[in-house]
């Protein structure tokens, strides 16, 4: 190229990225710095430890031939194996291991791998307010158009606002996508919600693009719900799976994706070009994890923490949790704004996420608190702390 006909500068980003905000979860554990003192409910982290026998398959597999390959792309059959049976065990429909299971490097490239195979530029995909930052951009990096429905927080949790979920369907939907339990608000859907998502699934023959990869962390005695044993569900139904929460295997970077053999292919050949295979040794651990079945321990731990936070928030307006690892509390409603009151939080050694980026009108009012990553004995604290923020 002549110099004639150099640009004047080098583009700075591309237009796929304008509207996407940057994390903030970094930006707030790097101003807490290593205080010990600091409670860390910033980042969703657990202390509780991965099954032992995760652990000691994984490094009885390290430096092996067998995982230290390229192949299979998709991930080895052991794995798709365990992850059928699962979804059987736990009360859904039987899928083909190999035909319809795709092995992924964590549960962020198959939310990405799912929404680059299944639906083109300009498509809408309905997602909650609040919802997964990773889910909510993700959606806009893959070139389409979210359309937040709210939920309703009340003093016994968070409900879906069905009429408009309902209004937000048109032509140009393509997919409802959530978690259940869902992220960050610990919302868990009721038999009323699940029914009126399987309606508007089944009657406008639209996907659910399912994250599950909490699905088992639930409080309160409720039911493990898998949305593809729902009538007409098993093949509109994406379920996006992983070990880094129920397993807790946050390092391990291992996922799947569970769907109808039709699109299998697809998303397959997505996984291929966007995350190439899944490291061998965590598949072998992922392998003994599911096969251990251990999760019970650390769900009634979880909830153990749930109620103690909520006990320290009492008066405060913080919805409670029915799963998941974390909680959200309305900092206008307690006469601040979420960026001020996470700042003035980490002054008094409480290290809380703002909600700005996780959704439109409902997530930006509200503070994230994990309560997963902080023993009971920690937080103990953490109500005189918040309470002292906001005086």
């Amino acid at each position: 190229m002549h110099d004639s006909q150099r640009p004047d500068s080098v583009r700075a980003d591309g237009e796929r990225l304008k509207g996407i905000p940057g994390f903030s979860i970094d930006k707030v554990a790097a101003a807490a710095g290593s205080d010990p003192q600091v409670l860390r409910t910033e980042n969703l982290d657990t202390d509780i430890p991965p099954p032992a026998a995760a652990i000691e398959a994984t490094r009885a597999a390290v430096g092996t031939d067998e995982a230290n390959s390229w192949l299979p792309f998709t991930g080895m059959s052991e794995l798709k194996q365990e992850v059928a049976r699962m979804i059987v065990r736990r009360g859904g429909p039987q899928y083909d291991p190999e035909r319809e299971v795709v092995i992924t490097s964590g549960e962020g490239d198959n939310m990405l791998d799912a929404l680059l195979a299944l639906t083109d530029p300009g498509d809408e995909v309905i997602v909650p307010d609040p919802t997964y930052a990773g889910m909510l951009q993700r959606v806009r990096l893959a070139g389409d158009v979210p359309r937040l429905v709210p939920l309703h927080p009340s003093r016994q949790g968070w409900r879906w606002d069905l009429d408009a979920l309902e209004a937000a369907v048109t032509d140009r939907t393509q997919a409802i996508f959530f978690g259940n339990p869902s992220f960050p608000s610990g919302w868990v859907l009721n038999d009323e919600e699940w029914a009126a998502v399987q309606r508007i699934c089944t009657e406008r023959q639209i996907r659910l693009l399912y994250w599950s990869a909490m699905e088992a962390i639930v409080f309160g005695g409720r039911k493990v719900v898998v949305p593809a044993a729902l009538e007409g569900m098993r093949d509109l139904t994406v379920t996006l799976g992983g070990v880094a929460f129920e397993q807790r295997m946050i390092g391990w970077r291992i996922g799947w994706i569970v769907a109808s053999e039709a699109v299998t292919p697809q998303l397959g050949m997505v996984h291929i070009y966007n995350g190439l295979v899944a490291s061998g040794f965590n598949q072998l651990g992922a392998i003994a994890a599911l096969r251990a079945d251990d999760h019970a321990a650390g769900v009634a731990e979880w909830e153990r923490r749930h109620d103690v936070t909520m006990e320290q928030l009492a008066g405060l307006p913080a919805i409670p949790a029915h799963g998941g690892w974390s909680l959200l509390l309305d900092a206008e409603a307690a006469g601040t704004t979420a960026p001020d009151l996470s700042a003035a939080l980490l002054e008094h050694r409480v290290a809380a996420t703002p909600m700005t980026a996780w959704g439109e009108t409902v997530a930006p009012r509200h503070v994230r608190f994990v309560y997963s990553n902080e023993p009971v004995e920690r937080l103990a604290p953490l109500g005189e702390r918040v309470r002292a923020a906001l005086s």
